[in-house]
């Protein structure tokens, strides 16, 4: 569920969605989703200051409290 949302915002965002991969490990009630994208990219994912990841991981977030679980969103290089 989350793991699918990340991937539809993440392909949307970047030139390259055939590059987008995540990796979902759940422990103790935490999510962790590992976002890779294709290095020119990464800007993208990122966002001026850190603003369009810090939104990402705000959406997963609240839909992770729905589900009750917490949610990680890490950007791997």
């Amino acid at each position: 569920m989350m793991k699918d949302l990340l991937e539809y915002i993440a392909k949307n965002l970047v030139d390259k969605p055939d590059e987008v991969s995540i990796d979902e490990v759940e422990r103790d009630g935490v999510v962790t989703l590992t976002l890779r994208v294709a290095s020119e990219d990464m800007g993208k994912v990122i966002g001026r200051q850190g603003r369009i990841v810090r939104e990402i991981r705000t959406i997963l977030k609240t839909v992770g409290q729905r589900y009750g679980k917490k949610v990680m969103v890490v950007i791997a290089e």
